[in-house]
């Protein structure tokens, strides 16, 4: 590996921060990128590289870090293919861990955050089974969108930071073969995930399991658990407390954005409640709770009103492996805090897209119960029923006109409340813009969905945090 790049310092510095090595001798292995044939940049993030440190690399160091993989200056000597087992459609697999990707970095973002920069495509690996660790640039640029569309609807996600072409041609069974490569990279608050956990379980690795609980707890802190909750003082409840809040809040995100995320998989869910890892995502076309996103999900287990039972599903494996470190007791009442916590989750995140002023978790829920409904029975869009009903400025009837009406609406200022439609991600639109690639090698209709989606963003601002949480 070549000598590391001495980085810029724009307005928010770079700050390496490689924590991982304190767990890397039992956590991953160390691996090198793939040789690709071409690096062509396709995708840079400013937005997301400004916010540690990043944006002022030129094209040519972006490309040696994101696609060659040159060291980012005092950060990891080597990649990470990281470790861990995972439930996959409920069945048990030890045989997974990170096939065609790496953690790359760690770094401080302007929060004081601790990030990674994790690829998805970069080669091989020893966990790649008979993959060939590639990426089909379809794939990436689905990514690219997912992961746009979810952080302007308040999601908390992963970001796309790079994609990066890499001239090879890649044979897939779901997509026209041969077609094109690429390596992405992606921002993320931390690649430990359940199925982390599930591998040192299997492994009676408790040593270990208490150095990554410490970790968890340190770099992604959380409230403390509440005060009556039993053995709140021993870190692996702490851990459960914290990740079934999050995850509580992610499985509300999906929901009142009307995404599907297709693979809900205990090897695909971080501990920091961080949404990542994108395959055959969609967006509801109606309110259809039977709605699924992956082909292959013949029993609909991850369809999308499944997808709350799915992250509580996953929780509950976060506990059995903590009982290397806790009693089932307290572990359990931790996990029951979660159907509450998302019914919460639900009315918060409910109203503010709705645009209305929350009245109390009651109250909100007969709201969304009568929003649902109308969504069901006139077969709408969600997103252009949030739009057409934002602040009750529609003009709904029956049980629905009845509840917006005891609400008050929020100001709504941005110009993005006044276009003629609103801003979607259904599968048409996307195919179409992999279209304009896959033919004619035109971008543009990306970047505008891109910008038409973080115009969205910006009308919406942040999303509510639980109470209790900054």
């Amino acid at each position: 590996m070549s000598e590391a790049v001495q980085l810029p310092r724009p307005d928010v510095p770079y700050h390496a921060d490689p924590q991982v090595l304190s767990l890397a001798e039992w956590l991953g292995d160390k691996v090198a990128a793939a040789d690709f044939p071409e690096t062509i940049l396709r995708w840079r993030n400013d937005r997301a590289a400004a916010s540690v440190g990043l944006a002022g690399l030129s094209d040519d160091a972006w490309v040696r870090h994101f696609g060659r993989f040159e060291a980012l200056d005092g950060n990891l000597p080597h990649p990470l293919a990281l470790r861990y087992h995972g439930h996959q459609f409920r069945v048990y697999n030890p045989e997974i861990g990170d096939g065609r990707g790496f953690l790359f970095a760690q770094l401080r973002d302007g929060a004081g955050r601790l990030m990674d920069l994790g690829t998805k495509g970069s080669g091989q690996t020893p966990w790649s089974r008979a993959g060939d660790g590639r990426l089909t640039l379809k794939g990436a640029v689905r990514e690219i969108l997912a992961t746009e569309m979810l952080e302007a609807l308040g999601v908390n996600t992963s970001r796309t930071f790079s994609v990066i072409e890499t001239g090879e041609k890649l044979w897939r069974g779901d997509e026209p073969s041969p077609t094109r490569s690429a390596v992405l990279v992606r921002l993320s608050h931390s690649h430990i995930r359940i199925g982390t956990f599930q591998r040192l379980l299997a492994l009676e690795a408790a040593d270990e399991m208490e150095q990554l609980i410490a970790y968890c707890l340190e770099h992604f802190p959380a409230p403390p658990p509440p005060a009556d909750a039993p053995d709140r003082d021993n870190p692996a409840i702490r851990l459960m407390h914290a990740v079934t809040e999050r995850m509580a809040d992610l499985a509300a995100s999906y929901m009142v954005a009307g995404f599907v995320h297709g693979v809900l998989n205990t090897d695909n869910m971080n501990v920091t409640g961080e949404s990542f890892d994108y395959g055959p995502w969609r967006w509801l076309p109606a309110w259809e709770p039977g709605f699924t996103a992956a082909y292959f999900d013949h029993a609909g287990l991850y369809a999308f009103g499944r997808q709350p039972e799915a992250l509580h599903w996953n929780c509950g494996q976060l506990a059995v492996a903590l009982r290397l470190h806790a009693d089932t007791a307290p572990l359990v009442s931790a996990l029951e805090r979660f159907g509450p916590l998302y019914m919460e989750a639900v009315a918060r995140r409910w109203c503010w897209r709705l645009g209305v002023v929350p009245q109390g978790v009651e109250a909100d829920t007969a709201l969304v119960a009568a929003c649902e409904a109308a969504m069901r029975e006139g077969q709408v869009q969600p997103d252009a029923f949030f739009f057409a009903n934002r602040g009750g400025r529609g003009d709904a009837q029956g049980a629905l006109g009845e509840a917006l009406a005891r609400y008050q609406p929020v100001a709504d200022v941005h110009s993005y409340w006044s276009d003629d439609a609103p801003q979607a991600m259904l599968i048409d639109e996307v195919e179409a813009i992999w279209d304009a690639i896959a033919g004619g090698d035109d971008w543009s209709p990306l970047h505008a969905k891109v910008a038409a989606i973080r115009r969205m963003g910006e009308a919406h601002g942040a999303p509510p945090a639980p109470q209790g949480h900054a």
